[in-house]
């Protein structure tokens, strides 16, 4: 048996993980996962940790437990400061780890375009601290509103602006909008008699869920605006004061509230030639996952943009399955020997979104055809059950929506704040 090579996998999301499981305890290969936190986090769900719907550990899990069974993967907590291609070598930020291959899988971060005054005081959905911070918000709010006298005053805690009409901003605005029908009316009866705020979901684009159907467009529209949530389209948010909300068309919404769903973009790390990063700061790979200009490193997932496949000229979309396939295909050419690699190809499964308590969207494939409605609400269900990354995970998730489904309420609505930060 020859000396096993060494791979650090940078990132533990749907890519990183997938494609650890995929080699673990293999004889050929030595694994190090490096992740700024000691869990994975299913993000499609993290919505529902933000609104009170799930408490955090229902989508989480952390890496040692999921790894423990695999002998020949060890976890390292610490966040990638630096490469160094020509030594191979990686340096966190609580030291230095060398390599023979490199995985890239970090994912994005929130993209504020630039604009610093919405950096500082809007509301972020990117991470599990994110939702726990807004939910902390969102319930502080609330409870504040119903001390305020002064009708415009109380507004500004009351009303909602979500910036992005993608699936995280429909699905946001949705939840928000069946929460104030019913369990903010329950909770805050003094809010019921001075007049609850509105939700405004404000997009860029012309359509709300913009890569989605016209049909799944039409019926997300129709939906949300039954729900009482304001759309408006074909504008964009310019400036927040953390009182009031500029958008593009000239209209101020008095808010306090401004949540942040509008954009992502990938992570940039020093020792990357400058050569290598594409749009959206991605990283450019071949159809083999290596990243431009390199030898022994390669790119996943959301961080990286393949340059190659015809059907997407412009990039795989940032979504699971994207990053789950490319693990799976990287992985299993690390396998096999080089001469008999495989090619990426994508193979689109549809997408989904929910909008509320029985309505959701799907597409199938390609956008051939679309369904809404009940059937498409319990294929989401399915889809983001089967998702999270082990059996407790799922069942607990399972309740919890049961719980909700039969009396239209939940459960998590603490306000839970960190006395101190945690030393290092």
């Amino acid at each position: 048996m020859g000396v096993r090579k060494k791979i650090i996998v940078v990132g533990g999301g749907f890519a990183g993980l997938e494609f650890i499981k995929r080699l673990g305890n293999s004889n050929k290969y030595d694994i190090v996962l490096i992740d700024s936190n000691n869990y994975n986090f299913f993000p499609p769900l993290i919505y529902q940790v933000s609104s009170g719907f799930m408490e955090p550990s229902s989508i989480s899990y952390p890496f040692r437990k999921i790894l423990r069974d695999l002998k020949n993967v060890r976890f390292r907590l610490g966040s990638l400061q630096e490469i160094v291609p020509d030594k191979n070598k990686v340096i966190l930020n609580n030291g230095e780890l060398t390599y023979d291959i490199l995985v890239m899988a970090t994912g994005t971060e929130t993209n504020f375009f630039g604009n610093k005054n919405i950096e500082e005081k809007s509301l972020p959905m990117k991470t599990i601290s994110d939702a726990l911070s807004l939910r902390n918000t969102i319930l502080t709010r609330l409870d504040l509103a119903t001390r305020i006298q002064d009708r415009e005053e109380r507004k500004k805690y009351l009303s909602f602006v979500i910036a992005g009409a993608g699936p995280t901003g429909v699905e946001l605005s949705g939840i928000l909008a069946e929460m104030s029908a019913s369990v903010i009316r329950k909770d805050y009866p003094e809010l019921e008699e001075k007049g609850l705020g509105k939700i405004y979901l404000i997009d860029g684009q012309k359509s709300v869920l913009s890569a989605m159907s016209n049909k799944a467009q039409q019926y997300t529209s129709k939906k949300l605006s039954k729900l009482g949530v304001t759309l408006i389209m074909d504008t964009i948010v310019e400036n927040f004061d953390g009182e009031t909300v500029k958008l593009s068309n000239g209209t101020k919404i008095i808010s306090k509230n401004l949540i942040w769903s509008a954009g992502v973009v990938a992570k940039v790390f020093k020792g990357f030639p400058k050569e290598s990063f594409g749009t959206g700061r991605r990283l450019k790979i071949n159809q083999f996952n290596q990243v431009h200009l390199t030898k022994n490193i390669y790119a996943l997932g959301d961080c990286a943009i393949m340059n190659g496949d015809k059907n997407y000229p412009n990039g795989h979309p940032q979504l699971a399955q994207p990053a789950i396939q490319q693990a799976k295909n990287l992985a299993d050419n690390l396998l096999k020997g080089k001469d008999k690699w495989q090619p990426f190809m994508y193979k689109d499964k549809g997408s989904l979104a929910i909008i509320g308590r029985n309505k959701a969207v799907m597409d199938f494939p390609r956008q051939s055809s679309s369904i809404n409605g009940f059937v498409a609400w319990l294929i989401w269900i399915f889809v983001h059950i089967m998702g999270l990354v082990n059996f407790k995970n799922k069942i607990r998730t399972l309740y919890n929506w049961l719980g909700y489904y039969i009396y239209k309420d939940q459960y998590f609505r603490m306000i839970i704040k960190p006395n101190k930060e945690i030393r290092n």
